[in-house]
This record gives structure tokens, sequence and C-alpha cells, in this order.
């Protein structure tokens, strides 16, 4: 397994090696040891997600309150996606900013966002599934979520492709707005946050 951090603290890419023959391919996207290696603990896990998208659609920016939040480890077994972290925790180095990692069936590559990162993602071609691990269950007084098209945010969505967006996701607010109203998580909380689950 291959492990890397992206530039968003909190958030890494794990590549599993692949072992293709003529029935088809095996991998593990996920394995446990080398993701406490890298995040330092374990990932709890209450919730499994799916889903299956049209070419074009955008799901997210997605995030939850923290404690607890929820993180997630997510993956393409079908099809391809833009994964798409951003960084909302108020007061970090990188708050605003955003790191964009390609998921497919192909290379069956994982990214894990600790609590309090944002997340979207768009699919790259009809029937693109999405499976992805969550570390709390869904939870509606505590889920929140930003406008992907928020100019603030600049996610470079891919040129040519026409978006399809949940009503929802459509209306919900921008980065400024959502500052504003006091509803993005704190930097230094989920550091603490972090520091216990590592201490446990």
């Amino acid at each position: 397994m291959r492990v890397s951090e992206t530039k968003i603290s909190g958030s890494w890419e794990f590549t599993p090696k692949a072992f293709p023959d003529d029935r088809g391919v095996f991998a593990a996207p996920f394995q446990e040891a080398a993701f406490v290696e890298a995040v330092g603990h374990p990932l709890r896990l209450a919730q499994t997600n799916h889903s299956t998208s049209r070419r074009g659609t955008i799901r997210g920016v997605h995030f939850a309150d923290v404690p607890p939040g929820q993180a997630k480890y997510v993956y393409c077994p079908r099809g391809s996606l833009l994964d798409v972290i951003v960084d909302l925790r108020v007061g970090s180095p990188t708050f605003g900013q955003h790191e964009v990692v390609r998921l497919d069936s192909a290379k069956l590559n994982a990214v894990y966002l600790s609590e309090g990162l944002g997340h979207a993602v768009v699919a790259l071609e009809d029937d693109t599934t999405m499976a992805y691990l969550c570390s709390e269950g869904y939870n509606p007084t505590g889920e929140r979520g930003l406008d992907p098209l928020c100019p603030e945010l600049a996610i470079p969505w891919p040129a040519g492709v026409e978006p399809i967006l949940s009503d929802k996701d459509r209306a919900a607010p921008g980065l400024s707005e959502a500052l504003a109203a006091g509803i993005l998580p704190n930097y230094d909380e989920c550091r603490a946050f972090h520091a216990a689950l590592r201490a446990t």
C-alpha cells in the first residue's frame, strides 16, 4: 500500500497494489495497518455508503459539525471520479484551499478525510460508483453543506461537462456566508479532537 498525505493536513491518499490475472483483478483498497501507521489511530466504522452517479453529477461540498464530525474513507469501485477535499477549518493555514484526487476502478486508490474537512465529488463517466466508510452515522442535525460552485472555493470542475446538482447542494451557502453564520469547523477544536483519537 502506497500512502501519501495531501497538502490539506488531515487527509491522505492510499493506493493499493493490484493483482490482475485472466479472471480479472484483486486489490484491497482499505488496509488497517497502513491506515493506522499514516493516521495514528484506527478507523472507527459506523456506516458504509454507496452511490452511483451519471457523468457530471456533483455531490457536496459536505461536512459535519465537530465533534463528532464524520471522517470518510472513499474509493471508486466502478467508473471514475474527481474527489475534492476542501479545508473548511477556520484558523487552518490552508483554510479555503482544496486538493483534487482522481479515483477510479483501475487504480482502486482511496482518500481519507478526517473530521472537519469538506468533501465533494464529480462523476467523470456514467454509472460511476462511489463507496465510502464513515466514522459516524448520518446525523441530520449536524450535517452541513456549501455550494460546490462557490467562486471563492474555485474548485476546478471538468470543463465541458454540465454539472448536475441536487436542489439541496445548489441552495447551500457560499464560503463567506457560511463563515459569517459560524457554521464552519474550528481548526484548533478539530486538532484537539484528532489528538484525543490518537490517544485512545
